[in-house]
């Protein structure tokens, strides 16, 4: 029996998300547990090799320049070129460079490692945002990009664990902290090879798919692409130079700037107010992971559900903001693990709908060059955060000015948000469909 459109689009919805999205969820677990598995080996790392907290927090940030270089290129290449390919050259790459990581022995060589992830990963999230355009629907999109991004939270767990265990280990007369790097390398390199075989690049391309559910995405995605020319049909330059773009930005540098701070050097504050072994800390870092993924999910469902998408961005950074801000101020640690519980599991929430936002108005070789973009300025936040931590502590002492420092940036992040006015998909189609109209009328 032939299904209707309705029943066509209902099963083509459902084998395109569990296709793609829990591959492209292990996907990112590896990529940020790699990025963000520095925090956790300096538990030890910095005593082992004399490192201060400056060289340290230098060190984390050096992986941003790398980063940002080539995030825009890569994003093109993505949506021009092969995403199958390109994410496997990327993982491979990261891989190698993490793997290599655990054999560091001076600052320089530490700089040189960080440097060299970044040039390794960049351009791997901006290119799965473009990825999952080229398959679901802007009214599927905040689920499908929040279920994407559950993988920084959730590698936030996945990370601790591991590096409880390993932080213990001592083989091969290396110590526990090298063998983060070298077994959380491994995956990467495997991941990206399966990549090859398992991904598809465009849904005509999909033999998994029948035609028709091929041809009902395709259609869709078609009509959604032609209608945002309608209305904003940017060449790469014009859309680089977008009031709009350059406003989404500002809120994603500063969110940035707060997040990446926290990721590298909470392990460390948990560390000094608690006292406990580097191997519970571990432990305790991953309960914020936990309720980041409950309140992303929910955030990107109930953005997609009412079809807003400032107010979900901007709600989670202001209480963010307001929890780092009272941690400041907390010096028993169960208070401050309960704020940073609250304002991790809010750092988190925000993000898929952030990046739905963008996709509102930009389609094609403008949207993946404003991807890029977006998330290199963003990214560049992420070396500032962690060197000014950094400075802040040896200045002060303590965290207190850190904390401070990052509960304002992500305060100020969410005060922005609600100044971007974008127009909805549903605006944008109700235009076609009105202009259509009046060419009927006049024909």
């Amino acid at each position: 029996m032939k299904m209707d459109r309705e029943g066509i689009a209902r099963v083509a919805r459902r084998r395109i998300a569990w296709r793609l999205l829990p591959f492209v969820f292990v996907m990112y677990v590896i990529c940020y547990v790699d990025r963000a598995n520095l925090s956790f080996a300096n538990l030890r790392m910095s005593a082992d090799l004399g490192f201060s907290d400056k060289v340290y927090g230098l060190g984390s940030g050096i992986f941003f320049i790398g980063y940002v270089l080539f995030e825009v290129p890569g994003a093109i290449i993505v949506e021009r070129w092969s995403a199958r390919k390109w994410m496997a050259r990327i993982m491979i790459t990261w891989g190698l460079v993490t793997i290599l990581t655990g054999y560091i022995r001076t600052a320089q060589q530490f700089y040189i490692a960080r440097f060299f992830l970044g040039v390794a990963e960049a351009s791997f999230f901006p290119g799965i945002i473009v990825y999952l355009t080229h398959w679901f629907r802007t009214s599927d999109r905040a689920k499908a990009i929040a279920f994407f991004y559950a993988a920084v939270p959730a590698a936030s767990v996945v990370g601790s664990m591991v590096a409880s265990w390993l932080l213990g280990v001592h083989w091969s007369g290396l110590a526990g902290w090298r063998w983060i790097f070298i077994v959380e390398g491994i995956p990467a390199i495997v991941l990206g090879a399966t990549a090859l075989f398992y991904l598809t690049d465009l849904p005509w391309q999909a033999e998994w798919l029948s035609r028709d559910e091929r041809d009902w995405i395709a259609g869709e995605l078609e009509s959604e692409r032609q209608a945002k020319k309608r209305i904003h049909n940017y060449t790469i330059g014009q859309a680089l130079r977008d009031r709009k773009v350059i406003l989404l930005m500002l809120p994603y540098f500063l969110a940035l700037t707060g997040a990446q701070a926290s990721v590298f050097w909470v392990p460390t504050f948990i560390k000094r107010l608690s006292g406990l072994p580097a191997s519970q800390v571990a432990l305790w870092v991953a309960v914020p992971g936990f309720v980041g993924i409950a309140g992303m999910l929910l955030n990107g469902w109930h953005s997609d559900k009412t079809g807003e998408r400032r107010w979900h961005t901007a709600i989670p950074l202001i209480v963010a903001g307001i929890a780092f801000l009272l941690i400041a101020n907390a010096r028993a640690f169960p208070a401050a693990l309960a704020l940073l519980v609250l304002g991790g599991g809010c750092m988190f929430a925000y993000y898929p709908v952030y990046w739905s936002i963008p996709t509102l108005f930009l389609s094609e070789s403008a949207a993946a060059a404003c991807f890029g973009l977006i998330n290199s300025v963003g990214h560049t936040g992420g070396f500032i955060g962690p060197s000014v931590v950094g400075y802040l502590n040896i200045r002060s002492g303590n965290m207190t000015s850190a904390f401070l420092f990052i509960g304002g940036c992500y305060l100020l992040a969410g005060i922005i948000v609600p100044a971007i006015r974008i127009r909805t998909v549903s605006s944008l189609a109700q235009d076609v469909l009105s202009g259509a109209m009046r060419e009927d009328r006049s024909s």
